[in-house]
């Protein structure tokens, strides 16, 4: 009964966990484009103008990544109900959040040093006035990147926590 009451402690702790990861990741992204942010996202996620832009950015990284707690979480936190303890359950969640949000930032700066020809940036939306279209383009691609790293750290999440799981119920079963 315990761990479906830590269900949902978990399931907001990876949503924090997300959230943040966005507060972050776009604090990057707007050191490498802040263009993308003034022509693009400022826009779209209705960010203030008034707003230090930086705590704009944090705003859009939030509204942008919290819900991947919830994709990323549940799957996670559904496979670890299978441990044989719920301080088992809580501790490998942890770890393996941790994992997946290192996997994440990782793919998502990597993407950074994927070079870009120019005359490949008509492959991009980029709204008129924009001068530094090469930024533009990296923190999108950033950002594009980040929702992939994010399924990918997913996989190998959910990879983890089922070895974790098989590898503690074999040490909790008699002669294991």
């Amino acid at each position: 009964m315990a761990r479906f009451v830590v269900l949902p402690v978990l399931i907001a702790f990876a949503c924090l966990l997300a959230g943040l990861y966005g507060m972050v990741h776009n604090q990057i992204s707007y050191t490498v484009g802040p263009e993308y942010f003034h022509a693009f996202k400022f826009h779209q996620f209705n960010i203030a103008e008034a707003l230090p832009f930086r705590v704009g950015a944090a705003i859009v990284g939030w509204r942008a990544s919290w819900w991947m707690g919830i994709v990323i979480g549940v799957p996670i936190a559904a496979i670890g109900l299978a441990m044989p303890t719920t301080g088992q359950m809580v501790r490998t969640f942890l770890g393996v959040s941790l994992m997946v949000v290192g996997i994440t930032l990782v793919l998502g700066v990597a993407s950074l040093a994927i070079p870009v020809d120019p005359s490949q940036y008509h492959h991009f939306r980029i709204p008129s006035g924009v001068e530094d279209v090469e930024g533009f383009v990296l923190a999108g691609l950033m950002h594009n990147t980040s929702y992939l790293a994010g399924l990918i750290g997913l996989v190998a999440g959910v990879i983890f926590m089922l070895v974790a799981v098989i590898r503690a119920r074999r040490r909790t079963r008699p002669g294991g």
